[in-house]
């Protein structure tokens, strides 16, 4: 870690400051509070404010969250922080990789790539510190306000009471000078796993615990290890167990550490305990030192349902998954990419405030495939028998010489994103021929474009018509719901794509970059009732 870094965890980026809202009576009214200020929340208040919505962020700590937390970033939460104005300083920034390598004993039994085809403009992932990110997303919060948002965020916030009535919600906030009262006409809770809002409510989890533990530690090391993601099953410096190693910028390795479930948590993160396991992986003359050391238990649970009335749920306060996969921080930041189109439009009078059921079903359905692909990769990673670990091993085995069976391999099923099948909202599939990477439901893959990449041109938060190789409005209404026009030729890869074997299409596409509906051509009608459903105004 350089030395400007380090300061990032010493200097408040938004201290405490008395606010006239303390000495309101009644108490002041905000049209959106966000709980938390995270890279969840922050996102979510980063939505709001790009919608021209007022937004308070209310958190109780000043500055950046200490230790590398979050550092796997992939390619669809890359894209969403584009759209929210932070995504190239990451980029900039991360570690960049794509190839990933499994080890079984000391074998190499095979390796993957993520993104084998070109014409994206984000890479499959890049390795950040979650803190870089928070930085990144408060810089743009400034960089709003600079511009006029009502954005706001104020540290040494702590909400220790809410009060949903109805048609606002009522919080008590502690603060250095004392609590006092203020009003939300919608609650965004982002406060993390373990969510004082979900607990005041007395809402809880459901699914599975784990008996595992795993040691993780960032290291501080000159190292020659490739910008790739290693991953050890029964490996000679962790026998029975298993291991994960990853670059980070400024010369700081992740390694994870499997150490089994009967084991004492505080002692375990001693260095003199540590140290010990780091060098019996990475050598007795590799020089290293210790940034952050943390012991973790695997969960898989979610809420029943992320919304209750005024009060939304997203991130970690909403579901959790192990951390294999990295889909923590990556879904969280779907599920504000979901989330904040829609409560816009809700706000702003052009939706009705069904609209938001959808978040629940959509980013539900999200949670559930995450929580089954982190439970399989946790299940094959830890067996829970004899007979499961013979198994995995045998697969292992075969898979150094036999591709088949390397699909069975699953150290980790790395993070996609969702496709929204079965919404609520999905319009009218009729292009016959076109591949279903795209079909209604699905995120919008990037294609180079004359001068850019198509999803350049799906950042601005509207829906958006998109006609390939056919004919479409430049701007198309229906009351208070506008889509934007946008016509590109159908060759190159654009064209494999979105139209497979068809000759020309129209793609009605979401502000979230997800496909509403598809046909061959722009069809008055059809596109009004393909926007009415996508927006919730369908009769």
């Amino acid at each position: 870690m350089t030395v400007q870094d380090a300061r990032i965890f010493e200097t408040p980026l938004y201290p405490y400051r008395r606010h006239a809202d303390q000495d309101a009576s009644p108490p002041a009214r905000h049209k959106v509070i966000v709980v938390g200020a995270g890279p969840v929340g922050l996102a979510a208040a980063l939505e709001m404010a790009q919608a021209g919505i007022e937004v308070l962020v209310l958190d109780d700590n000043d500055k950046v969250s200490f230790g590398s937390r979050a550092i796997c970033f992939a390619k669809r939460p890359l894209e969403i922080l584009d759209r929210l104005g932070c995504g190239q300083p990451m980029v900039d920034h991360g570690v960049i990789w794509d190839t990933g390598r499994v080890f079984f004993d000391e074998r190499e039994v095979f390796n993957f790539n993520l993104l084998p085809e070109t014409g994206h403009a984000r890479p499959a992932f890049i390795n950040l510190q979650q803190y870089h990110l928070e930085k990144y997303m408060f810089d743009r919060l400034t960089e709003l306000q600079g511009e006029g948002a009502a954005i706001e965020l104020r540290g040494g916030s702590k909400v220790v009471s809410a009060d949903a009535r109805g048609d606002h919600v009522r919080l008590t906030v502690e603060t250095p000078d004392g609590p006092y009262q203020i009003e939300a006409d919608w609650l965004i809770a982002c406060d993390g796993a373990a969510s004082g809002l979900r607990a005041m409510m007395g809402l809880d989890f459901v699914g599975r615990v784990f008996e595992d533990n795993f040691l993780i530690a960032d290291v501080v090391m000159d190292a020659d290890f490739p910008a790739e993601r290693w991953f050890w099953f029964d490996p000679p410096f962790n026998r029975g167990q298993s291991a994960l190693l990853h670059k980070q910028p400024d010369g700081v390795w992740r390694i994870d550490l499997q150490l089994g479930w009967d084991i004492d948590r505080e002692a375990e993160k001693r260095p003199e305990n540590v140290i010990p396991r780091l060098k019996a992986m990475l050598g007795e003359d590799v020089s290293f030192s210790l940034e952050w050391v943390s012991v973790y238990t695997f969960q898989c649970r979610r809420m029943e349902k992320f919304r209750h009335g005024r009060v939304i749920f997203a991130g970690d306060s909403a579901h959790q998954v192990s951390p294999f996969g990295a889909r923590g921080a990556n879904s969280g930041l779907q599920d504000t990419d979901n989330l904040g189109w829609k409560l816009a439009l809700v706000i702003n009078g052009a939706a009705p405030e069904s609209l938001l059921d959808s978040y629940d079903a959509e980013r539900i359905h999200g949670a559930d495939e995450n929580i089954l692909n982190s439970s399989r990769s946790t299940d094959f990673i830890t067996p829970k028998s004899e007979t499961s670990r013979i198994f995995r091993d045998a697969v292992l085995d075969l898979a150094e010489h036999y591709e088949f069976t390397r699909p069975l391999v699953n150290s980790g099923r790395l993070s996609v994103p969702c496709v929204y099948d079965g919404s609520p909202l999905n319009g009218e599939d009729a292009l016959d021929g076109a591949p279903r990477l795209t079909r209604p439901g699905a995120p919008c893959p990037d294609a180079p474009l004359e001068g850019g990449f198509l999803l350049d041109h799906l950042r601005a938060g509207d829906f958006v018509l998109l006609g390939i190789g056919a004919d479409v409005p430049e701007r198309f209404e229906d009351g208070a719901i506008t889509a934007r026009g946008l016509r590109v030729d159908a060759g190159g890869d654009l064209g494999a794509r979105y139209l497979g074997k068809a000759k020309a299409g129209v793609y009605l596409i979401r502000p979230d970059q997800h496909v509403a509906a598809r046909w061959p051509s722009f069809d008055e009608g059809k596109a009004r009732a393909a926007l009415r459903k996508a927006t919730g105004n369908a009769p």
